[in-house]
């Protein structure tokens, strides 16, 4: 059996970086100046992935502390929340906004949900493992 978290690493966090890795590789191939290497959307990109798979996997987990799952959830909820204001304010062009600040904004709430999601899936691997036979 694999374990979760290298179906997360897998699946989750591979496909959460393809925009990032995809902007990167398009910036290598284009003219100096055509194109900025990192951009706050595909951070934001990468964090909704992770969190929205966090609440995906808490939701079909069937042997773990109920407490413990409503906390992952309302975690994982509120750093959507996070990223969806941090989406709206790149929206907002000319000097409203701090760009940079919002690159190293996005880039460090996306450094702690890896984090989170990496911890929370830890502790499924954990509990597959304490249970396997409640692994749907």
């Amino acid at each position: 059996m694999q374990s979760a978290k290298t179906k997360w690493l897998a699946y989750t966090v591979l496909v959460g970086l393809i925009p990032i890795c995809s902007r990167l590789l398009v910036w290598l191939v284009t003219n100096e100046g055509s194109l900025e290497p990192f951009a706050p959307q595909d951070f934001i990109a990468f964090g909704l992935v992770l969190h929205i798979s966090n609440i995906n996997e808490i939701e079909h987990l069937v042997s773990a502390d109920r407490a413990w799952k409503t906390t992952q959830n309302t975690v994982s909820a509120f750093f959507i929340a996070i990223h969806g204001v941090l989406f709206c304010s790149t929206l907002i062009g000319g000097d409203a906004i701090n760009q940079q600040a919002i690159m190293y904004c996005v880039a460090v709430i996306a450094l702690v949900s890896l984090a989170i999601s990496y911890s929370l899936f830890t502790r499924i691997s954990k509990i597959q493992m304490d249970h396997p036979e409640r692994v749907p």
